[in-house]
This record gives C-alpha cells, sequence and structure tokens, in this order.
C-alpha cells in the first residue's frame, strides 16, 4: 500500500511503539483522540528499545541494563508473533490492551500482565511461549529499524511518520505528553506538530519535564 493513502482514503500514520514505554503509551493514546478530530488513520509498528539500546547497553544504570536484557524483549516479541499469525490489524488491539495491563493498571510487564492481554483482544495463549523465542526476531529487527531509518538513531519510541507535501515521509520522535490532550486539545497539538515537522531544517523542540506519565 502507498505511504501516502490508506483504504478508507485518510491520511496515514505510522506509529512505532514499544509496550514498555509509558511515554510511548501516552503518544498513542493522544494518537487514538487524533484520529477522531482529524482525516488520519493510524497504522501499528512494533520497534524495540532493547534493540535500540544494545550498541550502548554498559553505558546505562545497572537497572536499567537488566531491564532491557530481560523484561523488554518479551512484550515485543509477542505483539510481533501475534502481528505474524494474525495480521496487521492485530497490532493496535494488542497494544491497547498490553498498555492497559502494563500502564494504566499498574500490571507492569510480567507474563501474568501479558497473557491477560491476549486474552483480552481473543488470541491464543499459545503466544505467549514467543516471549523466549527469537523466532521472529528477524521480523522485529526489521519493524524497528524501518522507524530508525525514518527519524535517525539518536531517539527513542514512540517514532511517527506521516506523508509530507510533497509525498515523501516526515518522521519525528514523539511527542511526549501527559496526560493524553483530548479533543480540540489533541487536534491542536497534532497541527502544530506536522506543522514544525514540516519545516525544512527543523531539529528539536524539548521543555524541561515536571512529571511522570499520567494515566486515565
Amino acid at each position: 500500500m502507498p505511504e501516502n493513502s490508506t483504504p478508507g482514503g485518510k491520511v496515514p500514520a505510522d506509529f512505532w511503539f514499544d509496550p514498555l514505554c509509558p511515554w510511548a503509551w501516552m503518544t498513542s493514546r493522544w494518537m487514538l483522540e487524533v484520529e477522531k478530530v482529524r482525516d488520519v488513520e493510524v497504522r501499528w509498528h512494533v520497534m524495540s528499545l532493547a534493540v535500540l539500546n544494545e550498541p550502548r547497553l554498559d553505558e546505562l544504570p545497572e537497572e536499567y541494563q537488566d531491564m532491557m536484557r530481560t523484561k523488554a524483549w518479551a512484550p515485543v516479541r509477542v505483539v510481533v508473533a501475534a502481528q505474524q499469525k494474525h495480521g496487521d490489524e492485530i497490532v493496535g488491539p494488542l497494544y491497547t490492551a498490553l498498555g492497559t495491563r502494563f500502564h494504566n493498571n499498574g500490571e507492569g510487564p510480567t507474563r501474568e500482565a501479558i497473557a491477560g492481554a491476549l486474552a483480552d483482544v481473543g488470541l491464543p495463549a499459545e503466544l505467549l511461549e514467543y516471549a523466549d523465542s527469537d523466532a521472529y526476531d528477524k521480523e522485529l529487527r526489521a519493524s524497528h529499524q524501518e522507524g530508525i531509518d525514518k527519524v535517525g538513531q539518536d531517539v527513542g519510541t514512540p517514532v511517527i511518520a506521516v506523508p509530507g507535501a510533497d509525498g515523501e515521509q516526515i518522521a519525528f520522535f514523539g511527542p511526549v505528553v501527559t496526560p493524553a490532550p483530548k479533543g480540540e486539545e489533541a487536534a491542536k497539538l497534532w497541527d502544530g506538530t506536522l506543522l514544525v515537522a514540516s519545516v525544512p531544517g527543523f531539529y528539536e523542540i524539548k521543555r524541561t519535564r515536571t512529571q511522570g506519565p499520567v494515566f486515565d
């Protein structure tokens, strides 16, 4: 399918996420609000904080190293396995189920939470076996690299890509926002994000973070 169209004729917004990240979760909930107020359709893709941090793992704090080596792999592996076996359409709903349990419900990225999320969207429990399997790591890494190639290595999750004025995709990291804006506030942030992202040579805007993610 072309990068600048969807079956319904809406503007596609390709969104790369790692279920582990609470900030990506906030941005994803904002994107669902954007779908309600703008002619946009989100297409969901996996990226991996574990893969992103592989080259600099020894430079990270010990606690974060441990998370990247252990807990970070299971959720993305299960999502990619579900995608390979049940199609692209399951990625968004499964992400919602995982994020709701991990973040909103405070369960964290446990095996029990992943199993519950699979059940929530009607997927077979056997998919949990892929949490410890590298069977689809090639596909996981390819999805991750597709997003990174659009925006550069020095970012985190999420990555969003949308068609620019010339039809080529404009990609950016973020926006990082909490709580997730709704209604016209969601629309204003979307319009502004596209505006600055479309300016040639635009690099970065950043403000001091004053609070952690606020989950609805």
